[in-house]
């Protein structure tokens, strides 16, 4: 009875010994072990994973490193899971390690340069904010640019600031940079505000440089990037009909950081833009550009006024409503277009 006994036992942890190994020994298998993915700053489930014994796989407990990647489980069974990496905008070759337990596992991705533009408008794909939170940080910090200029003294704005157009390229600029110490001593603003950045890419660390406004027609092609169709000056006009797309005519329909743009042909500037800001977009910001002509010119200013003021300007020609021939109507950046499925 007792050699039975031990003999039991004995069996016993032969057998637990055997499922810890078995279980210790699990290893990651990957559907790729090297892959090429284009550079154009967007999510793409990459890679399938599963354990080498079989049976269900906890995504959450593979950790990755190496790149921007998350695991989600993948089927009611939960047998395998699905890597989730997200591209950067300029090319090159990265290692993505994923580790699970003691064992560990590295996939190289190489990321091909991308010449996507899938709405045929100039801006290629990897410049456009592929998630609603990079859509709402850019839209957050645009219109809070845009508001700070229009609280600082003259003294205070920065000297490229000259008109309508320099306002938006200030603004948009500002909001697509890095907001670090460094960008922060460069600014006029005694403090940031404390918001989230745009995590896809920071200005001017993209294919485009700093050249970062579409000035040429046509939709992007490979080679746009270095033949002058991006410069880092472009007018009212040009932010207009290269960098933003129609939206609607009515206000009411308008987002925080869209713009008015109107054509008043009888002035020397005949192309003229505004930003939507507050929370409900009831908030118009301008630069007047120079006020006057010749000796008498003075400097413009940046300014601010309220959105149902403006509906009901003293003249007609700056009122932003569909019966108004000099509203050319809200447009929206082209790197805010979104799919419409």
């Amino acid at each position: 009875m007792k050699r039975a006994l031990v003999l039991l036992l004995v069996v016993l942890a032969a057998v637990c010994a055997f499922a810890w190994q078995r279980r210790t020994r699990q290893r990651l298998l990957v559907s790729a072990r090297e892959l090429t993915l284009p550079a154009d700053g967007a999510l793409h489930r990459a890679i399938a994973v599963r354990l080498s014994r079989g049976g269900r796989i906890d995504a959450g407990a593979i950790a990755t490193a190496g790149l921007s990647a998350s695991v989600l489980p993948e089927g009611d069974a939960q047998i395998a899971a699905a890597v989730e990496v997200r591209s950067p905008v300029n090319p090159g070759t990265q290692r993505l390690v994923l580790r699970y337990r003691a064992h560990s596992v590295s996939v190289t991705v190489h990321f091909a340069a991308d010449s996507s533009d899938r709405f045929g408008d100039g801006t290629p794909d990897f410049l456009r904010l592929h998630t609603a939170a990079d859509r709402a940080a850019f839209r957050a910090w645009f219109t809070a640019l845009a508001d700070t200029a229009a609280a600082l003294p003259p003294e205070r704005l920065p000297r490229e600031i000259d008109d309508c157009a320099a306002l938006l390229r200030w603004c948009y600029r500002g909001a697509l940079h890095a907001h670090d110490e460094a960008w922060q001593a460069t600014m006029p603003m005694d403090a940031p505000p404390p918001l989230a950045s745009v995590a896809q890419y920071a200005y001017p660390l993209t294919p485009l440089g700093a050249n970062l406004f579409r000035v040429r027609p046509g939709a992007y092609v490979a080679g746009d990037a270095a033949n002058g169709s991006f410069a880092q000056f472009a007018d009212a006009r040009t932010l207009w009909q290269r960098n933003t797309f129609f939206v609607t005519r009515d206000v009411r329909a308008a987002r925080p950081g869209d713009l008015l743009f109107y054509r008043q042909l009888e002035q020397d500037s005949p192309y003229h833009s505004m930003i939507l800001t507050g929370p409900a977009h009831n908030w118009a910001v301008y630069d007047t550009g120079p006020i006057g002509s010749g000796r008498t010119a003075t400097p413009g200013e940046v300014r601010r006024v309220a959105l149902e003021d403006l509906m009901h300007h003293p003249d007609a020609r700056w009122r932003p409503v569909p019966g108004n021939s000099n509203f050319l109507g809200v447009y929206r950046w082209n790197v805010l277009r979104e799919d419409v499925r």
